[in-house]
């Protein structure tokens, strides 16, 4: 399962994925031994791969001919394609899809071949060793579709709120496989109505998008948490043979801006309640089923959350639909966590996280439950350096799309000289966990320092860590770190002084479920696990499960 919904009806596409493919490790004692394994999955989770870091090799055959594209939803970290033993392209971050468009192939059966690689080194400056596990395997989907002489790449939807009416933009990237040139249309619809038809012309082997002006949708319903109302977009090429090619994808009417100290949706002050969430489980890895994803939603709802935080990279976007469809908000980010100057000066860095953005704005720009762009979750943005680093990719967001907030969950507490740059002003704080303070104390001193001696005076606040972590099952009357009547007592306290802070726009407590590390963070991760869930990693409750209910369900996702 790709998407909740068809994406095309003329394109001819097949899933590759939920199939069993080819599997054997590389460059390792016994490589030559094939077993048969689950794609979408991760090797983690095969019994003599439990531990493994370094190549392997995933294969399968299909069927086709001519024009086609193959692509891939995620492969983790680094992956190589080869089709009938030749390469044919590659790609790094396990976090972002890529494809691969293959011309004019010979009809009959073809050996696909995906070499993935999960192994830390200089190459790679995004996937080190982490408060969470960079897993091996294919993670998400794979598709394979028939092409034409041209195809649809993307259509991206934007929605305006102009005195109380819905206007709408879209724009639609083409690209043309042929040598000749081509002449067309391209005729797009919302839902059952006719939206805009775009002549267009390419010159051969050219791609490129075309829009259309801001048109009236006067038939369009707001999407908000209450009511996520959804509208099917479908774009379909038309050349001088008829319909060649179409692309289908959803999107919402809902407006999101800043106005001073406030977030605001579709005009109304935003209250978030939220949860971080890594894609992780015991028995998937970090490749959910349809399922789990499923079940983590229906959890995160009981609790009360109106929204999700993908730490600390961009989400299957399966995920995000179930966000869209339940009306769950998503600040979603790109993928860096935790790193310093030393890390940022890897001469990938600049690059992979440029990439990253691109890929994940590209992918995922339609969602209406994506209210905010985040970048470099606690990384240098205390250093010259760094300030470099964040201005430029805030500039590519803003490039790539205008419209959206973006922000950055800072942990550099009083000496951030970045915020200036984004719209909302994020912190990871931990007063009754790393800090022995009074959680009302800490955050009134962040909160003066920003509005009085930082950059980010005047803009929108949010608290994008908080919480404690607790073992399951450890229950002592001490109330001692570690125990689940801690985590209580501290949640309690944090919840309240968050909630009752003037200039607040919401919290993410840290975090959803517990996680697995990287196996060097053992000397502070009991379990070699972040404990700091609400639920363990088998989702069964803690203590704090209540606390957090009770105390989101008593406040409105509004002020």
């Amino acid at each position: 399962m790709i998407r909740t919904f068809e994406t095309h009806k003329i394109r001819k596409a097949a899933e590759l994925s939920s199939a069993l493919w080819n599997f054997h490790t590389i460059g390792t004692q016994g490589e030559e031994t094939v077993i048969q394994a689950p794609v979408p999955g991760c090797w983690e989770n095969y019994p003599d791969t439990v531990s493994y870091r370094g190549q392997a090799s995933y294969s399968r055959e299909f069927e086709a001919k001519g024009n086609i594209r193959l692509e891939f939803k995620g492969v983790s970290h680094t992956a190589s394609v080869l089709v009938d033993g030749k390469p044919v392209g590659s790609h790094y971050n396990a976090y972002t899809p890529f494809d691969v468009v293959l011309k004019d192939i010979r009809p009959g059966i073809h050996q696909l071949e995906v070499i993935a690689d999960n192994s830390f080194g200089p190459d790679s400056a995004l996937h080190v060793p982490n408060d969470y596990q960079s897993y091996g395997g294919i993670s998400r989907g794979v598709v394979l579709e028939e092409l034409g002489e041209a195809y649809l790449s993307w259509i991206h939807f934007t929605p305006f709120l102009r005195k109380d009416e819905w206007y709408g933009k879209a724009e639609i990237c083409v690209r043309n496989l042929s040598s000749g040139r081509l002449d067309g249309s391209v005729e797009v619809e919302i839902g059952k109505n006719s939206f805009a038809v775009l002549p267009i012309v390419l010159e051969g082997e050219e791609e490129k998008s075309f829009s259309t002006q801001e048109l009236p949708c006067p038939w369009a319903e707001c999407w908000s948490p209450e009511s996520p109302v959804l509208y099917l977009i479908t774009a379909v090429l038309r050349t001088a043979d008829g319909a060649a090619d179409d692309i289908i994808d959803r999107v919402g009417f809902r407006e999101i801006r800043t106005e001073g100290k406030d977030i605001l949706l579709n005009g109304r002050k935003l209250r978030i309640k939220g949860f971080c969430r890594h894609e992780d489980h015991p028995q998937f890895g970090c490749a959910l089923p349809f399922s789990a994803m499923q079940h983590d939603l229906m959890l995160i709802k009981d609790l009360g959350a109106n929204s999700i935080r993908t730490v600390h990279y961009p989400n299957d976007e399966l995920f995000l639909d179930l966000c869209d469809e339940q009306g769950i908000l998503v600040w979603e980010e790109n993928h860096a966590r935790g790193l310093s100057e030393e890390n940022m000066r890897n001469p990938h860095f600049k690059q992979q996280c440029g990439d990253c953005i691109r890929e994940m704005i590209t992918a995922h720009y339609n969602h209406p439950s994506i209210y905010i762009w985040g970048i470099l979750n606690e990384c240098a943005s205390d250093t010259e350096y760094g300030r470099e680093c964040y201005s430029e990719q805030y500039e590519l967001i803003k490039s790539l799309d205008p419209y959206r907030p973006r922000s950055s969950a800072s942990c550099r507490f009083k000496t951030d000289i970045c915020l200036g740059y984004p719209e909302v002003v994020s912190y990871n704080i931990y007063p009754k966990w790393y800090h022995d303070v009074p959680v009302e104390d800490y955050l009134d001193e962040l909160y003066q320092w920003i509005q009085n001696e930082s950059e980010g005076t005047g803009k929108p606040f949010l608290i994008t860590e908080i919480g404690a972590g607790a073992i399951y099952g450890y229950r002592t009357p001490a109330h001692v770190k570690w125990s689940e009547e801690y985590q209580v007592q501290a949640l309690k306290e944090q919840l309240q002084a968050v909630f009752s802070r003037e200039g607040c726009s919401g919290v993410y407590i840290w975090q959803f479920c517990d996680v697995r590390v990287c196996d060097s963070w053992f000397g502070s991760r009991p379990r070699t696990m972040n404990n700091k869930g609400i639920v363990d990693e088998y989702r069964r409750p803690k203590l704090a499960y209540e606390v957090v209910k009770d105390s989101y369900r008593s406040l409105g996702n509004y002020f």
